[in-house]
């Protein structure tokens, strides 16, 4: 490799302890290493978050490898590569040139590129008789031979921690349909328990999206869901055994009825024995009349309204999602259709402090899909609404009374959602 000299840049740009650096680190590289451009850029893409460098200085440098035509950088040769701002703005997509100049020196600030200027400031090269290159001004990539070894153990950690992030928003992910679910289930039978405390705990810990956490707010959030999940499951445990113990004891009570038929008149009211004329015992059983039964038939027979009403046309389930994109991150395998929706609004009421009863009176009047429909835009808006379950019953009434509909609270997200985009583009 051709040992370079600490070099200056030209005009008014000041000197800088990474322009120092990274002349070091070129200076010091081993004799003989080698790296693949390419390979080596989108390692340098997976670092990115640890070398400081945005997207549009990554396009700067790929733009800059172009130009060096060989697809190997091997410290032992001249690796300044000396483009015109112009051809250089081409290749980096039509970068205006004031863009350009401010991404090239958060390359050099960040010790991926070192600025070899000339005493013009001019980019050029000079050969000798033989075409070789004797002296060459312009960007040099040498740094990137020199750190490709730091710059891989960068993209290693950041793997690493990507990797652990996403486990951990699994297991959340996990915890918070499971736990629930559980919920649901202890409401539906009426178990005895401390539900609404579990409840209470529960909804600070489904509320929030997981997208905006960093690593150790995922540990704290997926520990304290673990513990709750561990306080449900007992409950549930408990309940197990008490039915089974209920369920043994039931089983005791019958087999003592079965080796003692005579006295099954003292466990039985309703039964009376009488003598035939044979002589041979008959049982009369008086609890149930035959009417009883006739009319029980007759109930069974009767059509049940569906509480699953079509949702309208005017709403496609796209729609919905673009509108209200938060509810996606309930649900652990994306939703895909209405019944997914419908799925992941019964799991996000419990999250939002929505009580069975609210949930299955808005279910009656709107149908389950415009319910979940209305259950997603509530989580939408987040803390411009205090009382959820409050919310939900008033929109139910209003629904009755013919007064709501959800299309206009529909297209009020859709415009929300939308200048929050504008806002962040611009």
């Amino acid at each position: 490799m051709n040992r370079e000299m600490t070099t200056t840049p030209f005009g008014r740009r000041p000197m800088s302890h990474a322009m120092l650096e990274a002349q070091a680190a070129a200076r010091n590289c081993p004799a003989m290493q080698v790296a693949d451009k390419w390979k080596l850029f989108r390692t340098i893409t997976e670092a990115r978050p640890a070398l400081g460098v945005s997207d549009r200085s990554l396009a700067v440098l790929h733009a800059l490898l172009s130009f060096h035509k060989p697809a190997e950088l091997d410290s032992e040769s001249n690796l300044v590569v000396f483009p015109s701002n112009r051809e250089l703005s081409m290749r980096a997509h039509g970068m205006a040139p004031v863009t350009l100049r401010r991404h090239l020196a958060a390359l050099v600030e960040a010790g991926l590129i070192i600025r070899r200027d000339s005493p013009n400031g001019k980019r050029y090269v000079r050969r000798d008789q033989e075409g070789d290159v004797k002296t060459a001004f312009g960007f040099d990539l040498s740094p990137l031979v020199a750190r490709a070894g730091e710059i891989e153990q960068f993209a290693a950690a950041i793997r690493a921690e990507d990797l652990a992030k996403r486990l951990l928003r699994e297991r959340i992910s996990l915890h918070r349909r499971d736990i629930a679910k559980m919920i649901i289930f202890a409401e539906e039978q009426e178990l005895d328990g401390p539900w609404s405390a579990i409840s209470e705990r529960f909804i600070p810990l489904a509320r929030p999206l997981l997208r905006g956490f960093d690593r150790r707010g995922l540990d704290v959030l997926a520990a304290a869901l673990d513990d709750l999940r561990w306080d449900v499951e007992k409950l549930l445990e408990i309940h197990a055994n008490y039915r089974k113990s209920n369920a043994s004891d039931v089983q005791n009570e019958r087999h003592i009825q079965n080796q003692n038929p005579d006295s099954s008149s003292e466990f039985e009211p309703g039964i009376e024995k009488s003598q035939g004329a044979n002589g041979e015992a008959s049982w009369n059983d008086d609890s149930e009349p035959e009417s009883t039964k006739e009319i029980d038939a007759g109930v069974t027979d009767q059509p049940i309204p569906s509480r699953n009403k079509l949702t309208p046309k005017a709403f496609p389930l796209g729609l919905i999602l673009k509108a209200c994109p938060d509810i996606v991150d309930y649900a652990l395998r994306g939703i895909e259709s209405w019944p997914d929706l419908v799925q992941t609004a019964n799991l996000v009421r419990v999250t939002l402090g929505i009580s069975p009863d609210a949930w299955n009176q808005a279910v009656e009047t709107f149908g389950a899909n415009e319910a979940a429909i209305v259950v997603a835009a509530i989580l939408q808006k987040g803390e411009a609404i205090t009382s959820p379950g409050g919310y939900l019953r008033s929109l139910t009434d209003k629904a009755r009374a013919g007064s709501f509909s959800s299309g206009p609270l529909l297209m009020g997200l859709l415009k929300a959602n939308q200048k929050q985009d504008e806002a962040r583009a611009g």
